[in-house]
């Protein structure tokens, strides 16, 4: 289990491998797997076995007009989304396991789902292919339409890589869900997260022991180097001028000792290929190369049907809230309310007990039909006049 103080414990069931949840749901999901056989990615890779896990909450209706989907972040596990899942507890989140079907899905790359680390020659390790938003968002389409035999969600619900899959799907199947949800995440990543992404990559392929991806035991100063890139960049300064990790640390604990947490124990048991297929996953998204877009990100966004519920954190430095509001200006029936909170990125997955009921209420009352007053939309301008 893991070791260490409350507050890394409470950031990786939330943000990375989510395996302890707060409270337990009124029935455990199921853990399924679906394989797909020759599965081709966008690089024309193909893939002899191609292995999607996921967990479901609840029962199918008879109409199956039930489901949820709920497409999961960074190095997550299928019970990342607990936040919002109702329980004995917490009966009033969002998502009433009673009455809807959730499934929970887990992205290529996380050591569960066909990863570098999990795959024989000759895609192992280094040579697994870099999959995408798109590759992953295909799959789960498949897992859906074949395996679970649905033909239409109630939603998509999406927490960062998450989000960015939820943008996906509103674009390459515009009539697949109602409504989507896009929580701390951007239909692309943009230069800046690239830079982001290379930077806590380099960390880690810095350690020689790294070998190019060919190590006998894992790059454990690589890895430690990355956890403390990605602390710097995980919550607002903010954040850290406040204090607030103390709002979940023991008396006595001190900022030495939470940054050697995340030196020492950020993402316990992570293969290094498995984090950095993951990580060139996040930087290649753009819903602006889905094919009949020809790069075109705004003609993308103007594409999408549904409704649609942007909620970026007001202090993201991952997905900052100017890139949400470059990207609302062009969405059709969009509502746009940043999350007021201090927790930067998590903020989009309930870290703050303040954060977790804001998104709750809201979602639960977008996913019910209700209006939702969002922030006024900057007027619509395309990326040549912003230059």
């Amino acid at each position: 289990m893991f070791r260490g103080d409350p507050l890394i414990k409470r950031l990786i069931s939330v943000l990375l491998i989510s395996t302890i949840c707060a409270a337990a749901a009124a029935e455990d999901p199921v853990r399924h797997e679906f394989v797909i056989r020759n599965f081709r990615t966008e690089s024309g890779t193909v893939l002899p076995r191609a292995l999607v896990v996921y967990g479901t909450y609840g029962h199918l209706n008879a109409a199956r007009d039930n489901v949820v989907l709920l497409p999961s972040h960074y190095m997550a596990k299928f019970r990342g989304y607990e936040w919002i899942i109702a329980d004995p507890k917490n009966p009033g989140r969002a998502l009433d396991p009673n009455k809807l079907f959730l499934v929970s899905t887990e992205l290529f790359g996380n050591g569960s789902s066909s990863s570098p680390s999990n795959t024989p020659e000759p895609f192992h390790g280094p040579r697994f292919p870099v999959t995408t938003i798109r590759d992953n968002v295909e799959a789960v389409h498949r897992l859906l339409t074949e395996d679970l035999q649905i033909p239409h969600l109630r939603g998509v619900i999406g927490f960062s890589m998450g989000a960015e899959q939820a943008f996906q799907w509103a674009v390459s199947f515009p009539d697949f869900a109602d409504r989507i949800v896009a929580t701390s995440g951007t239909a692309k990543c943009y230069g800046h997260g690239v830079a982001r992404l290379e930077g806590q990559i380099s960390a880690i392929t810095a350690d020689s022991t790294f070998n190019k991806g060919d190590y006998a035991a894992e790059p454990a100063r690589g890895l430690s180097a990355f956890g403390m890139v990605w602390a710097g960049w995980l919550y607002s300064q903010e954040w850290w001028r406040r204090e607030l990790w103390r709002t979940e640390e023991k008396p006595g604990t001190t900022l030495d000792g939470v940054i050697d947490h995340f030196r020492n124990g950020f993402i316990p048991g992570g293969d290094a290929n498995d984090i950095i297929l993951q990580a060139r996953t996040w930087e290649r998204h753009d819903i602006g190369a889905t094919p009949g877009f020809n790069g075109d990100l705004e003609k993308a966004l103007r594409s999408i049907k549904v409704p649609v519920l942007y909620m970026p954190s007001a202090t993201d430095l991952y997905f900052p809230v100017g890139d949400a509001r470059y990207e609302a200006a062009f969405i059709p029936h969009v509502t746009l309310l940043p999350i007021p909170s201090l927790w930067g990125h998590p903020a989009g997955a309930g870290a703050s007990p303040a954060d977790a009921k804001f998104l709750n209420e809201n979602i639960a009352r977008f996913l019910n039909g209700d209006t939702i007053e969002g922030e006024p939309l900057n007027p619509i301008h395309t990326t040549s006049a912003a230059q």
